[in-house]
C-alpha cells in the first residue's frame, strides 16, 4: 500500500516532506504555493534543491502538487482563462524544478455556458500548456469532482471527452477523489455500486490512467453534490465502504492520499493508522 496525506501549514516547501515523513507517509500531496491567490515569487533554486534532497532522503513518492483553486481552464472569462494556462504554465515549470511526477487538478467550471463549451475551452488549454511544457517529465491529473455548480468532471464521460482530444495523451491521467464519487452520485457504501463506477472509469478512459487516489469519506450525502470531506470512517461512506474501496484488487497498488478534515493537530495520524488497520 501507498498511503499518504495531503501536507500544508509548512514555512518552508521542503519542510513539507518533514511533516509527511512524521506520519509515515509513502507519498504526499502539497500546494506549492497559496492555493486561494496569484503566484507572488516562485520557489528560490536552493529550496527546490533542499526539497528534492528531503524526499530522496525519505523516500517519499510519487509527489503529487495540487494546483490552486483560482485557476479555471474552462472558463468563458477570456482574460480569467488565459492567465490560468500561463499560471498553469508556471507551475507546470516549478513542480519540474522540485522533482514532482504529477499536478492534480480540476477540469474547471463552464460558468453556465454549457459542458461541452467548457470541455472544448479545456482541451484547448490543456493542448497549449502540454505542448508549452513537452520537454517536461510532469504529469498532469484530472480529478473527478461533486458536481456542484457548473464544475466539469463529475461524470467520467468527461475525462473521456478530454483524453480523447488531446494532441499528446502521454502525460495525462486520473486522479479518483472517493468522496467527490459518492457525492456525485456514485454508490460506493456497497460492492455492487463501486464495481459500477470501476466498470465506467474503464470503459470512458482505463483503469491504468487512475494514478492517484484521493481517499476521502463524505460529510453529505448521495449525489448532494455539495464537496465536503469527512474523516476515513465517520461519513456516509462508512468504514466498510472506505474498506471495500481500500482493499479493491484494482485500486489497491495505486497511491492514496487522505484529504480530511483537520480537526485537531492529530487528525491525519488518526485516519491514517485506521486505514492500515483497513488494509488486508
Amino acid at each position: 500500500m501507498i498511503l499518504g496525506a495531503h501536507v500544508s501549514g509548512a514555512a518552508k516547501i521542503y519542510e513539507t516532506l518533514d511533516i509527511a515523513h512524521g506520519l509515515g507517509c509513502d507519498t504526499m500531496q502539497i500546494f506549492s504555493r497559496s492555493p486561494q491567490s496569484w503566484r507572488r515569487s516562485a520557489h528560490t533554486d536552493e529550496e527546490c534543491r533542499e526539497f528534492i534532497l528531503r524526499r530522496k532522503k525519505f523516500k517519499i513518492g510519487p509527489v503529487f502538487i495540487h494546483i490552486p483553486y483560482l485557476i479555471n481552464l474552462a472558463s468563458p472569462d477570456k482574460r480569467l482563462y488565459h492567465g490560468s494556462i500561463s499560471a498553469y504554465i508556471e507551475d507546470m515549470q516549478e513542480a519540474q524544478k522540485l522533482g514532482a511526477d504529477y499536478i492534480v487538478t480540476h477540469m474547471g467550471s463552464h460558468k453556465q455556458t454549457s459542458e461541452d463549451a467548457g470541455i472544448k475551452r479545456l482541451i484547448a488549454a490543456l493542448n497549449k500548456i502540454l505542448e508549452a511544457t513537452k520537454d517536461s517529465k510532469v504529469g498532469i491529473l484530472l480529478e473527478n469532482t461533486a458536481g456542484s455548480g457548473s464544475w466539469l468532471g463529475y461524470r467520467f464521460y468527461h475525462q473521456h471527452k478530454v483524453v480523447k482530444g488531446l494532441n499528446d495523451k502521454s502525460r495525462v491521467g486520473l486522479c479518483l477523489d472517493t468522496a467527490h464519487a459518492y457525492l456525485a452520485g456514485y454508490e460506493l457504501r456497497s460492492k455492487e455500486g463501486l464495481e459500477k463506477m470501476l466498470d465506467e472509469i474503464e470503459e470512458m478512459v482505463g483503469l491504468k490512467l487512475v494514478k492517484l487516489i484521493h481517499l476521502n469519506d463524505s460529510a453529505g450525502k448521495l449525489g448532494s453534490h455539495h464537496d465536503c470531506h469527512a474523516h476515513i470512517g465517520k461519513g456516509y461512506i462508512g468504514k466498510e465502504g472506505m474498506k471495500r474501496i481500500i482493499n479493491h484488487p484494482k485500486l489497491k497498488a495505486i497511491p492514496m492520499v487522505i484529504e480530511t478534515p483537520k480537526t485537531t493537530a492529530d487528525s491525519d495520524k488518526e485516519n491514517l493508522n485506521l486505514i492500515r488497520k483497513l488494509a488486508k
